[in-house]
């Protein structure tokens, strides 16, 4: 499998937001990952081909995931970022044809990883 090349991340104030593109290829659903030292690496949004979404507790209704299928790329919008969204944001894909939704944020699901783009937020 190709593997996902994430781009946009950088430094903004608390309250500002990012986009994240994740350019990828061919896959059956992507996710987004993030992780901080010495913590494991947490899905926090992901997406199918059929458009089904799911995200994590802690980004529900600031960070949307969305995705152009035409390009194979997806995409991170994040609203209103805290200081607390200070990570390494990864991005996954699979190409599995058969697939439990309910597992998406789990990091077990996913084949291929992206290098990482950093995020940070001030206070």
């Amino acid at each position: 499998q190709v593997q996902p090349v994430e781009s946009g991340g950088g430094s903004v104030q608390s309250g500002g937001s990012l986009r994240l593109s994740c350019a990828g290829s061919d896959y059956t659903y992507a996710g987004w990952f993030r992780q901080t030292p010495g913590q494991e690496r947490e899905g926090i949004a992901a997406i199918g081909r059929n458009g089904n979404t799911r995200y994590a507790d802690s980004v529900k209704g600031r960070f949307t995931i969305s995705q152009d299928n035409a390009k194979s790329t997806v995409y991170l919008q994040m609203n209103n970022l805290k200081p607390e969204d200070t990570a390494i944001y990864y991005c996954a894909t699979d190409r599995a044809k058969y697939f439990d939704a309910e597992y998406l944020l789990h990091r077990e699901m996913y084949a291929s990883w992206g290098q990482g783009t950093q995020v940070t937020v001030s206070s």
